[in-house]
C-alpha cells in the first residue's frame, strides 16, 4: 500500500462459518463470491492518506497530480495489469476469444445480447478480465477491468470539441479557452498524440481506410486524420515483417500485444507509481463505500485471485475517497450507498442523467468493393459534421479484426459518435440489493437520425449497412450518473461530502460533445485536479 502495512494496519481474522456469518451481517461480504465462501477469509483495516477507485484516464490523472502534490495514494483496480511487448501474446483476440475477455462478475444474461452482438459464442471460465458488460433495461453497456481501465480496449481517438459544441453541452463555467490552451494539450503530451504517417495509410493492409477516405470527400463530406495515442512506428516496423502482426492486421480490439500504445497504464500511473507515492493494488474489487463516524470515508474491498474467489477482505479508512471505477461502477456504489443509508445525505439527482455518448455502431459490407484480407487498424480517419451543435456528429471507420475459424464477412466498421438529450438513470432494489441501469425505449433517436444520413451517404446505399444498435442496443461510452452541477462541483467535489471526489466518466453530463470521450475525461479531470491541489491538499485532503 501507499505505506507499509505493518505500521498502519489493525489486522483480525474471520474464523470459520460464525465469523463469516458476522463479517456479512454487517455488510463486509457483499459479493456473491464471498457470501458462498466456505473457506476462512482474513478481515484487514487499513488507513491511507487518499484512496483511488479506479486506473482508468480519471484515476490515473487524479493519482498523479496528487502524488506530485506530495499526497501518498492508493489505487484499487479491480482487474489486473497487462504488460506488452513485441511479440507479447498478454491480449485476447476476437480470431481466438477466451476467458481474459470477459471479467469474473459478469452475468450470463449479460453474455446473450453480447453473443448476438459478436456474432461468436462467450462461454468461458471465470476470470480476471478484460471487459464487463452491464446489461440494462434497453440497453447494454461495456465496462472495462484492468490497469489502465478503458484506454486498454479502446481504439485511441483523442479528439477534442470545438467550443461551440462543448459550450453548448457542458457548463459554461467550465472554462473552454482555458481548457484549449492548457488541459487538452496537457492531455495530448501525456498521451503522445499522433497522427498515422503516410508512409502506413498507403501499404496494402490500409486499403479499407483509403476507400473510406474516398468515400468521405465524394459525399461532400470533410475528411481529417485522427490523432491517435500511438507510437506508429511500430506498425510501421510489423510492415517490415519486424514483429507479428497486431495494428497492421487489425488484431488490436482488445489490446495491443506489440506495444506503442500510450495507454494510461504506461503513462499516466507509470508516472504516478515512479514518484514512489503511488501504490496501484490489483484484483481489488470495492464491494462498497461508506461514511464512517469520524467523517472519514470507508472503503470495503474483496481481495481476490484470477478466478475472482475472495481471497481477503479489506477495510480501507481515508480522508480522500476519489471515485473513477467508471460511469456504470461509480454510478453504482454511490447509488447503492446512498439508498443503504452508508453515506447520508447524498444529492438527490444522483444516478440521474445517465447518457451513451450517442454511440452507434454499423457494420458495412459493400457490394462495389471488396473488402476481404486483412485491413490495418485500429483508427486512421475521421469525419466530423459539427456546424450545428444540437446534431453534431463525428463518423469514423474501423477495421474488423481477423475473425475466429477464419470467417471474413467482407466488411468494415462505420462508427458514429452523436450529442442526444436522452437520458438514463441507476434505480437500486433493495430484493436484490443491486442497481440497475434504465434507459429510455428509443432514445437516442435525434442523434440516430443525424449519424444515419451520413453513414448512409458515406455508403452511398450501394451494399449491406447493418445499424448494430437495432440487434442489440449498446455503448462502449457510458458517461454520467454523478453529473456535474447537479450532483459535484465542475472539479468533481460531492455536493455536502467533503472529501469525497467523483473523476471519471460518471461525472460527465452525457455525451463528450460528438467525440469519444477519452480526452475530455481526462482534460476535465487535469482541470479539477489543478483545483483540488491548490484549494483542497492540506486541507481536506
Amino acid at each position: 500500500m501507499s505505506s507499509s502495512p505493518t505500521s498502519t494496519s489493525r489486522r483480525t481474522f474471520l474464523a470459520g462459518a460464525a465469523g463469516a456469518a458476522g463479517a456479512a451481517a454487517t455488510g463486509l461480504l457483499a459479493g456473491p463470491a464471498a457470501a458462498s465462501s466456505p473457506r476462512r477469509v482474513r478481515l484487514v483495516r487499513e488507513e491511507h492518506r487518499a484512496v483511488v477507485v479506479g486506473s482508468g484516464f480519471g484515476g490515473g490523472v487524479a493519482a498523479l497530480r496528487l502524488a506530485e502534490a506530495g499526497v501518498p495514494v492508493t489505487v484499487l483496480e479491480r482487474g489486473r495489469r497487462w504488460p506488452t511487448g513485441p511479440d507479447a501474446q498478454t491480449f485476447p483476440t476476437v480470431r481466438s476469444l477466451d476467458k481474459r475477455a470477459l471479467f469474473h462478475t459478469t452475468t450470463p444474461e449479460a453474455l446473450k445480447p453480447l453473443q448476438r452482438l459478436l456474432g461468436t459464442p462467450l462461454d468461458f471460465g471465470p476470470y480476471v478480465g478484460l471487459l464487463e458488460p452491464v446489461l440494462g433495461q434497453n440497453m447494454l453497456a461495456m465496462c472495462a477491468a484492468g490497469v489502465g481501465g478503458g484506454s486498454l480496449v479502446y481504439q485511441g481517438m483523442t479528439l477534442q470539441p470545438s467550443a461551440e459544441v462543448f459550450n453548448t453541452w457542458f457548463p459554461n463555467e467550465l472554462d473552454y479557452e482555458l481548457m484549449d490552451r492548457v488541459h487538452y494539450p496537457r492531455v495530448a503530451r501525456m498521451l503522445g498524440a499522433a497522427t498515422a504517417p503516410d508512409e502506413l495509410i498507403t501499404s496494402d493492409n490500409y486499403r479499407v481506410s483509403r476507400m473510406f477516405g474516398e468515400r468521405v470527400e465524394a459525399a461532400g463530406y470533410d475528411l481529417q486524420k485522427i490523432p491517435m495515442p500511438i507510437d506508429w512506428s511500430y506498425a510501421l516496423a510489423e510492415l517490415r515483417g519486424e514483429m507479428a502482426p497486431s495494428y497492421t492486421n487489425g488484431d488490436c480490439a482488445l489490446g495491443v500485444n506489440n506495444g506503442g500504445k500510450h495507454s494510461v497504464d504506461v503513462t499516466y500511473i507509470q508516472q504516478a507509481e515512479a514518484t514512489g507515492r503511488v501504490n496501484v493494488a490489483t484484483r481489488h474489487n470495492v464491494t462498497s463505500v461508506a461514511r464512517a463516524a469520524d467523517g472519514r470515508w470507508e472503503v470495503h474491498v474483496d481481495r481476490t485471485d484470477d478466478a475472482g474467489d475472495v481471497v481477503e477482505q479489506k477495510i480501507l479508512t481515508t480522508r480522500a475517497l476519489v471515485m473513477a471505477a467508471g460511469s456504470l461502477n461509480t454510478s453504482k456504489l454511490l447509488v447503492r450507498a446512498s439508498a443503504t443509508g452508508t453515506i447520508p445525505d447524498l444529492p438527490e439527482q444522483l444516478g440521474q442523467g445517465w447518457g451513451t455518448n450517442g454511440d452507434r455502431i454499423y457494420m458495412w459490407r459493400p457490394f462495389d468493393e471488396n473488402l476481404t484480407g486483412t485491413q490495418g487498424g485500429p483508427v486512421v480517419y475521421q469525419s466530423q459534421d459539427w456546424a450545428d451543435p444540437a446534431t453534431a456528429n463525428t463518423v469514423i471507420q474501423a477495421s474488423v479484426p481477423p475473425l475466429p475459424l477464419g470467417l471474413d464477412l467482407g466488411a468494415t466498421m462505420l462508427v458514429g459518435f452523436g450529442v442526444s438529450a436522452d437520458r438514463g438513470s441507476f434505480r437500486y432494489s433493495s430484493l436484490t440489493d443491486s442497481v440497475t441501469l434504465r434507459f429510455p425505449f428509443g432514445g437516442d433517436s435525434a442523434s440516430y437520425r443525424a449519424i444515419h444520413e451520413r453513414v448512409s451517404r458515406i455508403s452511398g446505399g450501394l451494399g449491406a449497412l447493418i445499424d448494430t444498435n437495432t440487434i442489440v442496443n449498446s455503448t462502449w461510452h457510458p458517461l454520467g450518473g454523478a453529473n456535474m452541477g447537479t450532483v459535484c462541483d465542475l472539479d468533481g467535489r460531492v455536493q455536502g461530502q467533503d472529501g469525497l471526489y467523483v473523476l471519471d466518466g460518471a461525472l460527465i453530463p452525457g455525451t463528450t460533445g460528438a467525440c469519444n470521450p477519452s480526452m475530455t475525461i481526462a482534460a476535465i479531470a487535469e482541470r479539477a485536479m489543478d483545483n483540488i491541489v491548490a484549494k483542497d491538499v492540506g486541507s481536506v485532503i
